[in-house]
């Protein structure tokens, strides 16, 4: 525990200043997020991060998370068109490479896509709205405190057990409530939209997104046989462990452009 809570101390006088000043500081953060997230991945697939498709992969989402200033190169299109030069460079690595699977090329375009465009549009939540940036973090918070502290407590009923045992109904809903009450409260002197009921209800469908980003990550994890993604935050595992309600919110948030 006393090695969780440094870590995420370390992480936190490491990070807010950053996310405070923003620009391409927090882009090269973002991307540098993007890439070891997606290196993980490729370990847990045993693929080498010194290889092509680790090579092509992470060239891709560093150009996702510095998207908004590779425009005036790529044009207004320039995340379809990184993720479209990502599979044909990984496709015509592929040809005279049977051990490297379309499988493996698929795998591969989906979570360099799933991180990119998550990272690139934390950027765009800093951008749009501080206060809303800390409130989306916040919840993810709450909810992964009440969802452990309920579920520790009082949880029986199983909330996925093929992909997280330990996960239960009860532990969901505790940290649902408690992200709404961290959300009321905060809404009530950080407005969001012009309604506050619509905005606490915004928030908490955000916190059972959130939710559902960990169970994917603990499906990914099950089916490659892995108990955390990595070792890099000592206590925490590795970035898509840290991260993996946040990465979900964002790619939500990205498809419903409210940014």
């Amino acid at each position: 525990m006393f090695k969780r809570i440094l870590t995420a101390v370390i992480a936190l006088l490491l990070f807010i200043p950053i996310i405070l000043y923003g620009s391409w500081p927090l882009e090269l953060l973002m991307g540098v997020l993007a890439v070891l997230g997606l290196s993980e991945f490729l370990q847990m697939k045993k693929i080498s991060v010194f290889s092509v498709p680790a090579v092509l992969s992470s060239l891709a989402v560093l150009m996702l998370a510095f998207s908004s200033r590779l425009t005036g190169i790529f044009g207004e299109n320039v995340m379809m068109t990184t993720i479209s030069l990502l599979i044909v460079s990984l496709f015509t690595y592929s040809v005279n490479k049977l051990d490297f699977k379309v499988t493996q090329i698929g795998s591969i375009v989906l979570m360099a896509t799933y991180l990119g465009v998550a990272f690139t549009t934390f950027v765009s939540l800093r951008a749009y709205s501080l206060t809303f940036m800390f409130l989306v973090l916040l919840v993810i918070w709450a909810t992964d405190t009440g969802a452990y502290l309920i579920g520790k407590q009082i949880g029986k009923t199983k909330l996925a057990p093929n992909v997280s045992p330990n996960k239960t109904v009860e532990g969901a809903l505790g940290g649902t409530l408690l992200s709404a009450g961290v959300s009321a409260l905060y809404l009530y002197f950080f407005p969001l939209f012009t309604s506050y009921l619509l905005s606490l209800l915004f928030m908490i469908m955000i916190s059972a997104i959130g939710q559902l980003g960990d169970l994917i990550e603990s499906k990914i994890k099950r089916e490659y046989g892995v108990k955390d993604s990595g070792n890099l935050l000592p206590g925490h595992g590795g970035i898509l462990d840290r991260f993996d309600s946040l990465l979900l919110v964002l790619n939500v948030l990205f498809i419903i452009g409210l940014l």
